[in-house]
């Protein structure tokens, strides 16, 4: 027969065992077939992923691979003729983009003119939106189709169009507004404003036709009701449908940064390649310039790895956003 412990501060852990038996530890219980088939069926999702993601990977995580490691070389038209070895540069091209007043006014620019491009595209896809629940049948499938028109129309050529558009000799613009022979394209902010609005043009339909959808969601006794109270058009959007449509506005918003920020063919075609003396340029158009005008391929690759990280992180706020609004959901 054992004795308990009687140490001070301690508890009895020990318990006399009846004789002829052996006191023996509890088994765990085992897991039932509905835990089993529960661990089994969490992973099936990923199994239908899985082709998808091996795409993917290998689409994107080689060239990223490619991108980082010759940002990090010396990497120049000499390395790929043969005539010089390439050599490991470490943060060499890092420092030499940073210390580039170039670099940083080219991301001033690009920040601007990409935030001056979501805030313009948000405010006529959303007023085309309520327009939208305003007319009747006819104009809005009018409207629908003419916007869906623009979105589908590939970037190079809308651009081409619109560039023939505001042509200083030839284009039907200056000639309805009295300009004369005044060149869009000259002057650093109205070749900007030229750009901007061909993006606009090209994305507004996006932003439209979703933030549409969105509306029609809401109760029609909501807005009714808002507008008994008296309440003006522009107040039922401040105070009714933006609170209600906020996770749409949120996605799209995200979606216009990602897509203005890293844009290249526009200003590219519209602006010659930058503009007079690169002063339209934005960072995709200055990366290719460095990488391919220049031959200095790893410091154009040390630019995209900047541009990556960045649309990285707005990426990452884009799916933090996502995730809660599915938890609120």
């Amino acid at each position: 027969m054992t004795t308990p412990d009687t140490t001070p501060g301690t508890a009895s852990t020990t318990l006399p065992a009846p004789r002829g038996r052996t006191r023996t530890a509890p088994r765990a219980p085992k897991p039932t077939r509905t835990a089993t088939r529960r661990r089994a069926g969490a992973w099936t999702p990923w199994l239908y992923l899985l082709p998808a993601l091996a795409v993917i990977g290998g689409l994107l995580v080689y060239p990223v691979y490619q991108l980082g490691l010759i940002s990090f070389l010396e990497y120049t038209q000499a390395q790929v003729s043969g005539g010089e070895p390439t050599y490991f540069k470490g943060f060499g091209n890092y420092t030499a983009l940073f210390t580039d007043p170039q670099f940083w006014q080219v991301l001033l620019a690009t920040v601007l003119f990409a935030a001056a491009c979501v805030v313009t595209t948000l405010a006529v896809g959303c007023a085309l939106a309520v327009l939208l629940t305003r007319v009747r049948a006819l104009p809005r499938l009018a409207l629908m189709v003419a916007a869906l028109g623009a979105w589908a129309t590939p970037a190079v050529t809308g651009s081409t169009v619109w560039v023939f558009l505001f042509d200083p000799d030839f284009g039907p613009v200056n000639r309805l507004l009295g300009l004369g022979d005044f060149s869009w394209t000259y002057g650093r902010y109205s070749a900007f404003a030229l750009v901007l609005l061909e993006v606009v043009w090209c994305s507004f339909p996006f932003v439209m036709v979703t933030v549409y959808a969105g509306i029609k969601a809401i109760p029609s006794e909501v807005l009714e009701a808002a507008a008994l109270d008296g309440a003006s058009q522009w107040r039922i959007w401040r105070s009714v449908m933006a609170p209600m449509l906020r996770p749409i506005l949120v996605v799209v918003t995200i979606q216009s940064i990602i897509w203005d920020f890293k844009l290249f063919t526009q200003i590219y075609v519209m602006t010659n390649g930058g503009g007079i003396a690169g002063q339209n340029l934005v960072l995709n158009v200055y990366a290719y310039q460095k990488a391919f005008a220049s031959s200095q391929y790893s410091l154009g690759s040390a630019i995209g790895v900047v541009m990556l990280l960045i649309l990285l992180a707005v990426t990452l706020v884009y799916l933090r956003l996502l995730r809660r609004q599915g938890e609120e959901l």
